[in-house]
């Protein structure tokens, strides 16, 4: 199968779909003066033939050889073998490149600058991040921003969101756990800080793409849709986080690195003896980072402890404020199991009014398990919703595996999503991701989980 040296996604693509079409004597209709990239055919020569190609970078060009050919072969020969060349000059595309100081976002810049395109890195502050000794980890990682463009030989500048980002996605965070949900700010902040405030800026820039060292991909279709396919490593597939990008603004993104797996990644960077090629990837929310979250959160919340019960209201304790738990959480109870039953104990539930916390044992506690859910804030990202009824599969969490869903639409603007088989802690405020096979559609929020026609006493 061919790869793609670069993976940058739409016009490589479409390249190689016309050369595995069969030939058309008419070069004008067949071939269009500019790709989808605005990459620009410098030359041309066409031969009748099916063909299998190759593309190679050279300085600003693009170079892909298709060889055709009346019989296999392992070679290429004049007797044997034709070969047509295609040269696409990136040099006069500008490609903005969200660079966070990690080994994805600088190997995805490199293979932009090794594919000949305009190349501008970018590091976006979104949170003041010092913590208490007074050391800020946004200068660390700027710094190392700043040694791969340097390494690389690209123009670098940084920029500041900490207004946007406390607007858009920490207001959004602290208000959904005022009403007892789960927020997911990752899905929040791709959306309006990283593909939309990032996105204005760059147009400043004069940008005609932005970039990102997301694991997805996108294609563009016959109609000039673009659709967004899962990242090639199963395990690091960030398309759960970015279901609620619009058309408008995944037509403006590349992916680099969607085709690639994480250890081919860091190899990329060591052998191009990048800065960041061992260091360690981040992980949990951003703004939190190593604190703990209880303390973070009580922060800018103020605790209501309250009573911890059962389904049955049996009191069982007491917790430390209904926006310290989630779904399905075990840890930090307190409780233990008891002579005649030794399994664990679960959130089950949230009463908000009455400030009470449910717990409940056993890890699949009928308590847990949903059959369906209504969700809000629907997005579709080829812009054209799904037909009523139709069956696809869903993902309720980043981690979990896809479910076989089938979607209701209600005039409201809202959907409910019944479940092939009954799925455990559906959690109120994390999103609900849908798919066809590779294709991520898009998504929406959680509003509420059911058992048949029972809400179940999530929030």
């Amino acid at each position: 199968m061919l790869r793609f040296l670069t993976g940058v996604g739409h016009a490589l693509a479409e390249t190689r779909s016309q050369a595995q079409k069969p030939a058309q004597k008419d070069l004008k209709s067949k071939w269009p003066k500019t790709s989808h990239l605005g990459l620009r055919p410098l030359m041309l020569r066409f031969l009748p033939a099916p063909a299998h190609a190759l593309t190679v970078a050279i300085s600003s060009f693009t170079v892909i050889m298709v060889f055709t050919g009346i019989r296999p072969s392992n070679r290429i020969s004049p007797e044997s073998d034709e070969m047509m060349v295609i040269v696409l000059d990136n040099s006069n595309i500008r490609v903005v490149v969200g660079m966070s100081g990690g080994v994805d976002s600088s190997v995805t810049a490199l293979l932009l600058k090794q594919q000949g395109y305009d190349v501008v890195g970018v590091f976006m502050k979104n949170w003041d991040d010092t913590d208490e000794n007074g050391v800020c980890t946004a200068t660390t990682d700027y710094e190392d921003v700043a040694k791969v463009a340097s390494e690389i030989g690209i123009p670098y500048y940084s920029i500041n969101f900490e207004k946007e980002y406390w607007d858009r996605v920490f207001q959004y965070f602290l208000d959904e756990y005022k009403a007892g949900r789960t927020p997911n700010p990752d899905v929040m902040c791709n959306k309006e800080i990283k593909f939309k405030a990032f996105l204005d800026y760059a147009d400043q820039l004069n940008a005609d793409y932005i970039a990102m060292g997301h694991y997805a991909q996108v294609k563009t279709d016959e109609n000039g849709i673009v659709h967004m396919l899962r990242g090639a490593d199963g395990n690091k597939d960030q398309t759960y986080f970015l279901s609620q990008l619009s058309q408008d603004q995944l037509k403006k993104s590349l992916f680099p690195i969607g085709h690639l797996q994480k250890p081919e990644v860091r190899k990329i960077a060591e052998a191009a003896g990048l800065a960041t090629a061992k260091k360690k990837d981040s992980t949990g929310i951003c703004f939190i980072g190593e604190r703990n979250f209880k303390q973070f959160l009580s922060t800018y919340l103020p605790a209501q402890p309250g009573k911890m019960m059962t389904v049955d209201g049996v009191e069982m304790g007491t917790h430390d404020g209904l926006m310290y738990y989630t779904i399905g959480q075990r840890q930090g109870l307190g409780i233990g199991g008891n002579s005649d039953n030794s399994e664990p104990w679960f959130v089950v539930g949230k009463d908000l009014d009455k400030n009470i916390l449910y717990v409940g044992q056993g890890f699949d506690n009928p308590a847990l398990m949903a059959t369906s859910l209504s969700a809000s804030n629907l997005n579709w990202t080829t812009g054209q919703a799904p037909a009523e009824g139709t069956h696809m599969t869903a993902k309720f969490r980043y981690r979990q595996r896809d479910t076989g869903v089938t979607l209701h639409y209600h005039d409201d603007g809202t959907a409910t999503v019944d479940f092939d088989v009954p799925v455990r802690a559906i959690t109120p405020g994390q999103a609900v991701v849908f798919y066809d096979g590779d294709e991520c559609l898009g998504g929406g929020t959680i509003d509420a989980a059911y058992a048949h026609t029972n809400e179940l006493q999530y929030v």
